[in-house]
């Protein structure tokens, strides 16, 4: 009966762990990255009772959820984000909600410490996107035509608003003036104008098209020297379409005349105004409509015997197989992709938690009864022996 009383409590002591367990997982179902845990029961030898040997994590991943935020990020599939703390040690996480600091290294937005990709050398490094905030001005090179010159026009037509970039990223406003020099007939012939923003003439050009209406292969581009200001001297394209082709400036009978003109490249300074990682965990920067650029590429890790693994520190995993880490990267070999502007939810299923707490219930109700009854019979037991 002795024994009874404290096997009873034994199952009280544990099913009160369990539920412990249970609690947990139930207050952490909406923390990103979290693995729910198991309470292991096992029987003390010799009969004595019962008690919790330990715990296990879930392995299996939580729901992904967008988020809409650009450095949240979720894996789906095999690996985990590595992290780097302050004294230089790693740790892991599935919990991908990460941000980029003052210093514009990316973290994790709970511990802080540092979110690790590789560098051009293919070492772990932290993802610092100070060097990619700007992007140097760029000077023009190349202007295209493209449109209709028609011959039998009479009076000059002229292009306004062309906008080249000079050394140091300074805009410089061109026009471009159309003028027939041929008899209205085919093929047509044009005499064309390069001027600057005070209407002075900086350029000439003769511009023929052969008996298909597009221009001749000896005058269908010609490149001009432009010194703006201080900036350095650059040489641009002006590029009138295809000989034989119909991507640029052709002239036919009939029709009106419509030109348009498009600066291929240059820019001023640029900073970036979006940033996003793709499913392949590489930081993509956009810094204007044709601007852009790639950044550094995340790392994941691979942890084996991931059943071993507990949650250290909220969203940490940790233990023994951790030591055993392989490193990959993102969409290579088995590792999962990255799903950007997302975060991987809590594996932690309700549904399941309420059976177990009905279960552990019972369980610590059968346990409080069976203790009440080895009560009852020891005193029952020593009433008889008062008797005698």
């Amino acid at each position: 009966m002795f024994q009874a009383l404290f096997n009873s409590l034994s199952g009280l002591f544990s099913f009160s762990r369990g539920l412990n367990t249970i609690s947990n997982n139930v207050s952490n179902m909406n923390t990103p990255g979290f693995r729910g845990s198991d309470a292991f029961f096992e029987n003390v030898r010799g009969g004595l009772g019962s008690r919790i040997s330990g715990e296990g994590m879930r392995t299996e991943p939580g729901d992904i959820r967008q988020t809409g935020n650009a450095t949240d990020m979720a894996v789906d599939g095999d690996g985990y984000f590595i992290l780097r703390d302050r004294s230089g040690e790693l740790h892991y996480t599935g919990a991908g909600q990460f941000r980029f600091n003052e210093k514009g290294v990316l973290v994790d937005t709970v511990s802080d410490y540092e979110v690790m990709g590789y560098d051009g050398d293919g070492n772990l490094a932290a993802i610092d996107l100070t060097p990619m905030r700007t992007l140097p001005p760029e000077l023009t090179s190349k202007v295209n035509f493209k449109g209709t010159l028609t011959p039998s026009m009479t009076t000059p037509y002229t292009i306004t608003s062309i906008d080249v970039f000079d050394s140091n990223g300074t805009a410089r406003r061109l026009s471009a003036v159309f003028t027939r020099t041929s008899a209205n007939n085919m093929p047509a012939e044009f005499n064309v104008v390069i001027k600057d923003s005070t209407d002075a003439t900086i350029a000439t050009h003769t511009l023929k098209f052969d008996t298909l209406g597009t221009p001749t292969r000896e005058t269908n581009e010609f490149t001009a020297q432009f010194a703006f200001g201080g900036a350095t001297p650059q040489p641009v394209t002006f590029n009138f379409g295809t000989p034989g082709g119909f991507d640029g400036i052709y002239s036919f009978s009939g029709g009106s005349v419509n030109v348009t003109a498009t600066v291929a490249d240059g820019h001023a300074i640029l900073g970036y105004n979006d940033v996003a990682f793709d499913e392949k965990g590489v930081l993509q920067l956009s810094y204007s409509v044709k601007e852009k650029r790639q950044g550094p590429r995340l790392a994941l890790a691979s942890l084996p015997n991931e059943s071993s693994l507990k949650l250290d520190g909220g969203r940490l995993v940790s233990g023994p197989s951790v030591q055993d880490k392989e490193l990959g990267r993102p969409g290579e070999s088995r590792y999962g992709r990255i799903v950007g502007r997302s975060l991987e939810l809590s594996n932690i299923d309700l549904t399941r938690e309420f059976a177990d707490m009905i279960i552990i219930q019972r369980g610590y109700q059968a346990s409080s009864r069976v203790m009440t009854v080895s009560n009852e019979m020891i005193e029952q037991l020593y009433n008889s022996t008062r008797g005698s």
